[in-house]
């Protein structure tokens, strides 16, 4: 097969609709990704997927803000670090640091928006993409074996998998994003009362703003949680 008809077969899939799912299958989705948030077997492997999500969310902004990007590093502990280099204050940086626990919930809602356009496929090959551009900037080998098996398990789904397997999985992707964005926050918060993580995203923009590190916290918890209700509101609404 050409490489011309390969990429035309996958634009077909990225523009084309798919049909909804019954409403019991939206469900039955949302519940297996409450699952992966709520048992701690599944947040184990999940929270790896929402630290991609956030330290993405940091290159991606920083570079949005004519920062440079100078790499991401993503740990075993769940952990991760974008460096990009420009001002150390004023508003990109502000943007750079308010977008790590915005971005699993701002993803999450983008895929609910294209889920409720009938767009499942777009989903699963937009997820494909921006995990390859992604493993570009990894800097340490974990990061590249967690981006890569990530990528990998996306493209296979894309690729090999029914129709009725895609549409499941772009589900479970979408509703996990949306569902497990406020528990990072809600940890943060935890930690900061233990009197930990003072270099976290809030009180470095507490730093950078002169704004409280529990406002920041409270910005976090209202965005995601506003983010779940809408992307919920969308994928209940596509349902036949």
């Amino acid at each position: 097969m050409a490489v011309a008809d390969v990429l035309s077969g996958i634009w077909d899939d990225v523009v084309g609709r798919q049909a909804a799912p019954e409403r019991a299958e939206v469900v039955l989705c949302a519940v297996v990704a409450l699952l992966l948030v709520a048992v701690p077997a599944g947040w184990r492997v999940g929270r790896h997927l929402v630290t991609i999500a956030h330290e993405g969310a940091h290159g991606v902004v920083a570079l949005l803000s004519g920062r440079r990007l100078a790499g991401i590093r993503l740990h075993s502990d769940t952990s991760g670090l974008t460096v990009s280099r420009g001002r150390p204050t004023g508003p990109g940086m502000v943007a750079t640091t308010l977008a790590g626990y915005l971005g699993p919930a701002g993803l999450g809602l983008g895929a609910a928006y294209l889920l409720r356009e009938r767009h499942a496929l777009a989903v699963l090959w937009l997820s494909v993409l921006l995990l390859a551009l992604l493993l570009l900037q990894i800097r340490n080998f974990y990061g590249l074996y967690a981006v890569g098996a990530a990528g990998l398990a996306v493209f296979a789904v894309s690729w090999w998998g029914s129709a009725a397997v895609q549409v499941a999985a772009a589900y479970v992707g979408t509703w996990f994003l949306l569902l497990a964005a406020p528990r990072p926050v809600l940890e943060l918060q935890a930690q900061r009362r233990r009197g930990r993580e003072r270099t976290s995203d809030a009180d470095v923009l507490a730093r950078l703003t002169g704004l409280p590190g529990l406002f920041w916290v409270a910005v976090f918890l209202a965005a995601t949680l506003g983010a779940l209700v809408l992307g919920a509101d969308w994928l209940w609404a596509v349902a036949a």
